[in-house]
């Protein structure tokens, strides 16, 4: 199992809405519209490397007000 944060920007005033499309996707554990030089902070787990991609790239990224995607997997140190 592979988990990772996916820090999102928005277009201008669209956090909210992009939060709420988002939580609605599989594989998506949270999904909080936050402060910051972010505007939607997900929580996301996938079986692997491949399928955390899949969901990023197919299925967070097309949703509509996203400008900017930064995904960060968890590591275990």
């Amino acid at each position: 199992m592979v988990q990772a944060y996916v820090l999102i920007q928005t277009d201008s005033g669209k956090a909210s809405e992009v939060a709420a499309a988002i939580s609605e996707i599989e594989g998506v554990t949270s999904c909080h519209a936050v402060t910051g030089p972010y505007d939607v902070i997900v929580s996301a787990s996938a079986e692997d490397v491949d399928a955390l991609g899949h969901l990023v790239v197919s299925m967070i990224q097309p949703v509509e007000g996203i400008d900017r995607t930064l995904t960060c997997p968890v590591i275990r140190i």
